[in-house]
């Protein structure tokens, strides 16, 4: 997002792009008040948009841009068979135009600035790690998604220019790429760039790292998670241990104070956790002991957990003067170390003991997105801002934007919920609908906000169940306020008298506005629940993505229910409301029409389209979900009322 200037008119130039490959020029008009412009990421489609919240009483008009007045990086047609100037050459022409919202684009609201970047060079590796990724491997993206080696110079140039002062490369594992010497050499080269590193599961470093050295890297890092051959081989479902050793070794005589990024796993190798403090005796290497942390396809689990505290315990029984040395201000790891040995050891304690208030670092993914935290799932595309012609000063809005977004931490409370998530309680702000906002986009992805805060249909929620969803269950019958005494009630409408199926004539009934009200629950179990409230679900808002299901529902119910009518809807509204107390989500639908018909069953089918939408975007964690109580709430127009017994 860009914003030109601010005429006396009241009149703002806002650049809006989004990731189907257009760029749009909007003028929107201020009348007496100042407009606000807030990122969303829309999950279900997979694109950015901007959305403008004016504040006043005026709805912003969208005005024609006028081509004369319109900015040059409004005018590029995508798809335009003109010739794609080189980034130098765009970079150049576009300078000028625009200049960068904030001064420091790196600096978060927390006043973390941010100095290192994590590069993920591919999403490929030769390594099957358990922890990691499951033993068929994971489906890879097309090398189109791919950031190109001229997009990965450009944007680490970026960075750097920004304030970006150490670079290392990942993966995958970034020495399957050919071109990982040139790489390193072109990023060397950036000016006040001060450090290259690169981690490695170290299988390919007997050959490639002189190369890389004399190219200027600067720091090696070694994945190794056992010092048993055999193991080795269980853990990576591949076999090279030798050859590991045999490049710690190298890097040592190279002159490198390798790292060793340990995952600890209980019942699998914490039996090795001596056996690591003693090859630092004679090693010049920094063992790190990683807390194991939850990914998609590791099948986590927190009893797998072992903790830096429990670590420190069993080395110290054996080392009773292993003691803490100093550390950085931006070190993740606690580092200690036994007297008298060349290397030390250092706790990555991100599950038990977060470092969140010091974090400097951001994520570049293989295809392009920066992420501002490794627990996090959001995520902001510069690949495809560079690909539509974005200019650099855009590219620095829309860095600056992801920054801005960065939570204060990711890990409150993990340690006092036995949950397969990380839970960030109190670092998620709440998008509260005010009456002198004006919402234009609504951002279908956002954090999950408190349960009774949630933005959509909020005054819904006005209306309260008090089923008692654990312990209490209703097995028939319901209780109605209004109960028919009409003899004809009892007979089915939707069958003829030779009792084959018929739809209902309705050309009789008068016309009056109907309204439904259902409500449907899912009980998820508290993993799913603590995933849900903290936004942490691979496939993404549930909650949002639910109430559009549900809406979306409401309005195929004649295609999916073969007697309903096909009527006109005045209105659907989905709410989810996330319970922590019942780890559940409580959905409530209510439809509105004009018309000749009821639209109870378009509000049944909306809360149980919700309900198997849950399912389905929670159901790789667990299966043991429970969809109960689909029941119709009330019902007004028509022939007559109902309202279900709130006892």
């Amino acid at each position: 997002l860009k914003i030109n200037h601010i005429k006396s008119s009241g009149v703002v130039s806002v650049v809006v792009f989004s990731m189907n490959s257009m760029w749009r020029v909007g003028n929107f008009a201020k009348h007496a008040a100042t407009a606000i412009t807030t990122p969303c990421y829309t999950g279900l489609s997979a694109r950015f948009r901007y959305a403008n919240i004016a504040t006043g009483a005026a709805e912003p008009k969208t005005q024609q841009l006028d081509e004369k007045s319109a900015p040059a990086t409004a005018t590029r047609t995508v798809g335009a068979a003109e010739p794609a100037p080189s980034f130098d050459q765009q970079r150049d022409s576009n300078k000028a135009q625009v200049k960068p919202i904030s001064s420091q684009p790196l600096t978060d609201t927390f006043g973390r600035h941010h100095t290192y970047l994590r590069i993920s060079l591919t999403e490929r590796c030769n390594l099957r790690c358990q922890y990691c990724m499951p033993a068929e491997g994971v489906q890879l993206q097309p090398k189109s998604n791919l950031l190109t080696t001229e997009e990965i110079l450009y944007l680490a140039r970026i960075f750097v220019e920004q304030g970006v002062r150490k670079i290392r490369l990942t993966g995958g594992e970034p020495t399957v790429r050919r071109d990982i010497v040139d790489i390193i050499a072109q990023i060397k080269s950036i000016p006040k760039l001060e450090n290259v590193g690169i981690t490695t599961n170290g299988l390919v470093l007997t050959r490639l790292l002189l190369p890389m050295q004399r190219a200027g890297l600067d720091a090696v890092n070694i994945s190794l998670d056992t010092l048993r051959p055999k193991r080795f081989e269980e853990i990576t479902r591949r076999k090279g241990y030798e050859r590991v050793i045999a490049g710690i070794d190298l890097a040592i005589q190279l002159g490198y104070k390798p790292k060793l990024n340990c995952v600890l796993m209980r019942n699998f190798n914490e039996d090795e956790i001596c056996d690591f403090v003693e090859f630092t005796k004679d090693r010049a290497v920094d063992v790190r002991f990683i807390e194991y942390m939850p990914f998609t396809g590791n099948k986590w689990q927190t009893d797998r957990l072992i903790s830096f505290k429990e670590s420190l315990d069993i080395i110290q029984k054996r080392w009773p003067d292993f003691a803490a040395l100093p550390n950085g201000p931006n070190d993740t790891s606690k580092a200690y170390g036994v007297p008298g040995y060349k290397g030390q050891v250092g706790f990555i304690t991100s599950m038990t003991e977060h470092f969140c208030g010091s974090c400097n670092r951001l994520r570049l993914t293989a295809d392009g997105n920066i992420k501002v935290c490794l627990f996090g799932n959001k995520e902001f595309s510069l690949r495809d801002a560079i690909r539509n012609k974005c200019s650099e000063d855009d590219l620095i809005t829309l860095i600056g934007t992801a920054v801005s977004r960065k939570k204060k931490q990711h890990a409150d409370n993990f340690m006092h919920v036995n949950v397969t998530a990380q839970i960030q309680q109190n670092s998620r702000k709440t998008f509260e609908t005010r009456k002198h906002q004006r919402i234009h986009y609504q951002r279908l992805s956002s954090p999950i906000p408190t349960p009774d805060k949630l933005p959509i249909y909020a005054s819904l929620m006005s209306i309260q169940s008090t089923t008692k969803y654990l312990t209490q269950a209703r097995y028939f019958g319901t209780t109605c306020s209004n109960r028919c005494t009409d003899n004809n009630s009892a007979n089915l409408t939707h069958v003829d008298k030779t009792g084959k199926a018929q739809m209902v004539d309705v050309t009789t009934k008068q016309i009056s506005e109907r309204v439904a009200e259902a409500r449907a629950t899912v009980l998820v179990g508290p993993t799913i629940a603590q995933l849900i409230h903290t936004n942490n679900m691979l496939k993404g808002d549930v909650l949002s993505v639910a109430q559009l299901a549900g809406i979306m529902g409401a309005k195929k119910t004649s295609e999916l229910i073969p007697l309903c009518h096909n009527i006109s809807l005045s209105s659907v509204k989905v709410e989810a409301k996330l319970n922590l107390e019942s780890n559940s989500v409580e959905l409530f639908g209510r439809v509105k029409c004009t018309g000749q018909t009821g639209v109870e069953m378009e509000a049944l089918t909306a809360v149980t389209l919700a309900a198997l939408t849950v399912y389905d975007m929670c159901k790789a964690i667990s299966h043991d979900i429970t969809i109960t109580d689909i029941k119709l709430w009330g019902k007004t127009g028509g022939k007559r009322n109902y309202e279900r017994s709130k006892n």
